[in-house]
This record gives structure tokens, sequence and C-alpha cells, in this order.
């Protein structure tokens, strides 16, 4: 189970990164670290030995992207969790767009969104790519609803830290999950 961030901690950690601060990055990545290497060892579960990305890599990745000194500044940790789910998906659509270019015509590795998300079969690199690109279009439709699948699929987030961080009510997260998987299945068939 992974250990309980406290909100303000991260938040002061947060401005603290945001003004400059090379030390306060430091104790960012200890303090959010744990959660976040929960979140990408949940997505790489799937992958087979010995895979060229790891949960570790995952994490550096998004992290070093979110920490950047030119990058946005984060509110709270909610805002923080959700950058965070996003660049990771970002990450791994990348790795298999990577990975399908190098490999076409060759049997796909399966990637797998896990089986809370409906995610019975993994999905290939193909389906994987699939997927982005129907997000991308459910986004232009209704960005909140994209957000909502990003952030259970990509960042195991919780309906209320989903709810805190759009700020809307538990209930609408949960409504727009339903919507937005429907519209889903309909988009890829």
């Amino acid at each position: 189970m992974l250990r309980r961030m406290a909100t303000s901690d991260v938040t002061v950690l947060l401005g603290r990164v945001a003004e400059g601060d090379a030390s306060a990055r430091d104790s960012l990545l200890e303090t959010v670290y744990a959660h976040l290497y929960g979140i990408a060892r949940h997505h790489m579960a799937a992958e087979r030995a010995g895979h060229t990305l790891s949960a570790t890599a995952l994490v550096h990745d998004a992290f070093l992207a979110l920490v950047r000194p030119d990058g946005a500044p984060f509110n709270d940790r909610a805002h923080f969790l959700a950058a965070a789910s996003l660049a990771m998906r970002r990450i791994l659509v990348s790795h298999a767009r990577r990975r399908a270019a190098e490999k076409r015509g060759l049997d796909p590795r399966r990637v797998t969104l896990g089986d809370e998300h409906g995610g019975e079969e993994p999905l290939s690199v193909e389906d994987l790519l699939a997927l982005d690109a129907a997000l991308s279009k459910l986004s232009g439709l209704n960005e909140r609803q994209a957000k909502v699948i990003v952030f259970r699929a990509f960042g195991a987030m919780t309906d209320a830290e989903i709810a805190t961080n759009l700020e809307v009510s538990v209930p609408t997260v949960r409504r727009d999950y339903r919507l937005a998987t429907a519209w889903l299945r309909r988009e890829l068939g």
C-alpha cells in the first residue's frame, strides 16, 4: 500500500521547486516517489520481462518532464499527480510508437491498462495508439471526460482525487467515466 503524502508538504515543495530551489526538487522526488512508482508499476505489470522501459524509468522520465525549469507551476498535490498521470501516458504512447515503428509487421508487444479499467485483454501497441487517438478526439469533444479516463487509467487516481483535481463532485466523475468509456467503446469498435 502506498503511504499517503501530506498535501501541504507536497504543495510547499512544489512552490519551492517553482522558485528554482534544487534541493526542494530532490525532496519532492523523495516525497512523491513511492506513489509515482506504484502508478508506474501498475502500468508495467503486464509488460514482458526484460522490457526496455521499466517502472523506474517511467517515474524518472515523468518526474523530469514535470520539474523542468521552464515547466508550468503546480497548485497542489492533486494537480501534480494529474500532470504526472498525463506525462506517464505521453511516455507510454511515445514508447509504443517507437516500438511499432521498429517492429512493423512483427508480432506486437502487449500493453495493458489494468483490469479495473475494463481491460481484461492486454492491448497491442496498435490498440494503445488507437486508444491515444480516441482519447485525443474525446478531449476535443469533452476535455473533462478525457481527463477522467486518463487520470484513472494512467494515473491510478481515485474518484475523490480526480474530483478534487477537476473541481467537480465524485458522482460527476463517476458519470463522466461511464459516459467516456461508453463513447470510447463505440469509437474503438
